[in-house]
């Protein structure tokens, strides 16, 4: 179960092709600026089956509070409104669907020293490498 990377603090480290993603998702240029010069801190926290996944940077804190498998309204860090679900495959992988204007899916793949984020919208591809903090 992904429980066992609970707790842990990971911090971006690398980012691929968010720029062409954020455009995709209609983000001003502003905002894509702001987000493209900070390395957010994610931690996954789990207590009786409701996971919360935090998101701190100097841009932005948000916090998703989730089941696994159950639809629930999110704001995103954007600004925009969604459904999102997100559920677990295998022991180590939340997949997260969001549907409003457009569709998109956000993987996050953990591991004892890193979570690879995978973020798709149409044809775009974002890789985004958070690793652990020591």
């Amino acid at each position: 179960m992904v429980k066992q990377f609970a707790g842990i603090k990971y911090k971006l480290n690398n980012s691929e092709n968010f720029d062409d993603y954020m455009k995709a998702l209609g983000v001003g240029l502003v905002t894509r600026k702001m987000g493209n010069s900070v390395s957010p801190v994610i931690e996954l926290l789990e207590e009786d089956g409701e996971y919360t996944l935090k998101s701190s940077s100097t841009f932005k804190n948000t916090v998703i509070k989730f089941k696994l498998g159950e639809e629930f309204d999110q704001e995103t860090p954007d600004g925009r409104k969604v459904k999102s679900t997100i559920t677990l495959e295998g022991d180590n992988k939340l997949v997260e669907v969001q549907k409003g204007e457009k569709e998109t899916t956000l993987i996050r793949e953990f591991s004892k020293d890193e979570v690879k984020m995978t973020l798709t919208i149409d044809d775009i591809v974002c890789t985004r490498i958070y690793k652990v903090i020591e």
